[in-house]
């Protein structure tokens, strides 16, 4: 957006007669009340934060706090800002001075972001949209509502700051468009034959911008209510309500390594074809499965790759990590202990891992757990330091950028929980 000074010196000026139109002052009780029973409707029952941006002298702003609502609004004119604190008085509600497309307030703090007749003067839509989104709880709702003036009726009058024009008179009278005071530049930068023109944003161009962001839009069309406006009006008028997707609940894969002994030594199977990490070595493992327990998939898993049945009493849960994959997906993995002994020796059972998987390992080893090769998989090669070290509860939480191979020379990223 421009840094237009002017323009904030024209919603100054526009500042002292805004209230005049009947749709922004909201004076006349059957318009007040008429605004006050659409807002109830598309804000939330329960009282929740509210941003109004461009809230001009705060008419809609104090509908929201009437209505219980903890009411934040943003304007760029001073004047603008001023009067909505007088109106705004005694409410709880705060006003700010700044410009509506980059509001000085933090991000994830608001339930609602309601906006009136501003968006069709911002230059870059999309990107002020996805700004606006960002200010809301996962869950949260935009209230956009705009227009399209001097399209549909063809009996509106032309740019003289009259009802149904877009125009603006040289005087700072304001148009019947609603425009709040946004004091945003566009608007005075109109050429004549803008001005003159139909100017705003249909719902059919606003509902293409909006559809990527939300999980659900509704679109009302306002202009047959000739309640809202005082007047009849014969132009697209509307509001858009876009609920965001709620906050879901947090789900990752549980994994489960089997860390299988013979004395001093570990088993490693190398990976092969998979798309993952291939050429590099992992202990057996896999994905617990829907109805199994940690246990019962590693015994799975063990037989499945390996070839060895074990007893559940034959296996050990040594290591419980969080880790974070350097894309950024996470998941929690469980680790288990299991010895088998020597074959040949007295007393032994003789049971030997075989390649049950070729197509996906493409060779078995047993390497000794104090000096493990470097060519791992980052993850399982934390899982086995930890194991050393004798922690219990333990994150590896990668980077962006960090490599899937271990790198001894890398950042650890392995922190013990205790």
């Amino acid at each position: 957006m421009r840094d237009d000074t002017s323009t904030t010196a024209y919603w100054d000026a526009a500042a002292g007669h805004f209230d005049d139109e009947p749709d922004h002052g909201l004076r006349d009780p059957a318009v007040r009340e008429a605004w006050a029973a659409r807002l109830r409707g598309w804000l939330p029952e329960r009282p929740g934060d509210v941003l109004d941006l461009g809230c001009g002298t705060g008419s809609l702003a104090l509908l929201a706090a009437e209505a219980g609502h903890r009411v934040t609004g943003v304007d760029r004119s001073p004047r603008m800002a001023r009067l909505a604190r007088e109106k705004l008085a005694g409410t709880g509600a705060t006003v700010l001075v700044g410009d509506a497309a980059e509001p000085p307030v933090p991000e994830r703090s608001f339930d609602v972001v309601l906006v009136r007749h501003l968006l069709w003067l911002l230059p870059d839509r999309e990107a002020v949209l996805r700004r606006w989104v960002r200010l809301l709880r996962p869950g949260g709702r935009l209230v956009l509502i705009e227009g399209r003036w001097g399209e549909s009726d063809p009996a509106s009058p032309s740019a003289a700051g009259q009802s149904g024009s877009v125009g603006l008179s040289a005087a700072g009278q304001s148009g019947s468009v609603g425009l709040s005071a946004a004091g945003q530049s566009g608007l005075v930068g109109l050429s004549a034959a803008e001005r003159s023109g139909p100017v705003g944003l249909s719902a059919a161009e606003l509902s293409g911008l909006v559809g990527p962001l939300a999980e659900r839009l509704s679109v009302e069309q306002l202009g047959p209510d000739a309640a809202l406006w005082g007047r009849v009006v014969r132009d697209e008028r509307y509001v858009l309500v876009a609920d965001l997707a709620p906050a879901r609940r947090h789900a990752e894969i549980v994994d489960v390594h089997l860390i299988l002994r013979r004395g001093g030594e570990v088993l490693l199977a190398r990976r092969a074809n998979t798309g993952y990490a291939d050429g590099l070595l992992h202990a057996p493992s896999g994905h617990v499965e829907d109805g199994e327990d940690v246990r019962a998939a590693l015994l799975r898993e063990t037989a499945e790759e390996i070839g060895i049945t074990l007893a559940p009493d034959e296996v050990r849960a040594v290591l419980v990590m969080q880790h974070k994959a350097p894309t950024g997906a996470a998941r929690t993995g469980w680790f288990f202990e299991a010895e088998l002994g020597e074959p040949g020796r007295p007393g032994e059972d003789g049971r030997e891992p075989v390649n049950r998987e070729p197509e996906k390992c493409s060779e078995l080893g047993w390497f000794p757990l104090d000096a493990l090769p470097d060519d791992m998989v980052a993850y399982c090669r934390a899982g086995l330091d930890a194991y050393r070290a004798g922690h219990r509860f333990t994150l590896h939480w990668h980077e962006p950028g960090d490599p899937i191979a271990y790198d001894p020379a890398g950042p650890d990223r392995l922190t013990p929980l205790g």
